[in-house]
């Protein structure tokens, strides 16, 4: 028996919590996988996982010795890690997964950079506004934004969007431009982004001095993806509140106008996050930083070209 590899595949597999999805993210064999835990469950003379037809568990035992063994398999990868990197540039694949406006806005734009600088490294980018299970679905690491909810992820802060309010000039021409936020329930149609999650419409968030205010009514359409969500509004169907990068090309084409502007909402943060019981690789980690080196001030310069064409909006 192979014991580090043994202790490996069945660290994947208490992370995927599948014996399929381990075995094709280590691309063996899923009997193979299976033989080398046979093994190291006899080996270690107890029982590790507990297997059904539908589901994988794993046993006390199994979770103390998966707890010790990854700290073991850490420190060997940061061994091998601090050599390779005095010598051999970064090479291999990286999973990412965003959502769908700022992967169009902001991550691939810039990562002709990053590819020209890390030639050997490969990308798999998921492009979705559903959140992915890091774990299970073995994805190095994601871009997020808003609040973070996982005690088991390290987040990594790379800079604050802006929330703006804004519609199509034709709809505004039809149903009038609302002064206040108040002014939402009084006829107009909103098109809400609803949670890719469980459905759920986002309220129409506003701050102005200190002041928060949430409007909550039955919107008209509803989407549960970002760019469709932009789409729809340049459409007419009604008033909504996105990123100022995700709006930008279309307020500097007129295709959209900001509204309620002196009502924005506090800065919406972005992280980079992965998971902290895995070992961060050397491309994972130059990854990481050239992500916080580059995107705060993309997303600055987004705010600011955002900033421009209101301005202009105003002067015609």
């Amino acid at each position: 028996m192979d014991q580090l590899m043994a202790i490996r595949g069945f660290a994947r597999v208490v992370e995927a919590g599948s014996f399929t999805r381990a075995a094709d993210s280590l691309d063996m064999p899923n009997a193979t996988l299976s033989k080398q835990i046979q093994e190291l469950e006899s080996h270690l003379g107890v029982r590790l996982l507990q297997r059904t037809t539908r589901r994988v568990t794993v046993t006390a035992e199994g979770r103390d010795y998966y707890e010790k063994t990854t700290r073991i398999l850490r420190d060997l990868e940061d061994i091998d890690t601090s050599f390779d990197a005095a010598r051999v540039k970064p090479k291999g694949q990286l999973r990412v997964d965003v959502g769908g406006s700022t992967a169009r806005d902001v991550l691939v734009p810039a990562l002709p950079e990053f590819m020209a600088r890390y030639p050997d490294i490969r990308i798999d980018l998921g492009v979705s506004d559903r959140s992915a299970d890091l774990i299970s679905d073995n994805i190095d690491c994601v871009l997020r934004g808003g609040p973070l909810d996982s005690s088991s992820l390290v987040a990594r802060h790379i800079g604050n969007a802006t929330l703006i309010t804004c519609a199509a000039p034709a709809y505004l021409k039809q149903f009038g431009t609302p002064a206040y936020p108040e002014e939402l329930k009084n006829g107009h149609r909103l098109v809400s982004y609803l949670s890719p999650q469980n459905g759920r419409a986002f309220p129409f968030r506003f701050e102005r001095k200190g002041e928060k205010q949430d409007i909550k009514i039955d919107h008209r359409i509803g989407v549960n993806e970002s760019n469709a969500h932009l789409a729809a509004a340049m459409a007419g169907l009604g008033i909504v509140q996105t990123f100022s990068y995700a709006a930008r090309d279309a307020l500097e084409r007129g295709a959209l106008v900001e509204i309620l502007q002196p009502w924005r909402p506090a800065a919406y943060p972005f992280h980079v996050v992965y998971p902290q019981n895995r070992h961060v690789s050397q491309r994972l980690r130059v990854f990481i930083d050239w992500l916080l080196e580059c995107l705060p001030a993309r997303i600055a310069a987004e705010h600011m070209a955002t900033q421009r064409a209101v301005t202009k909006t105003r002067k015609r």
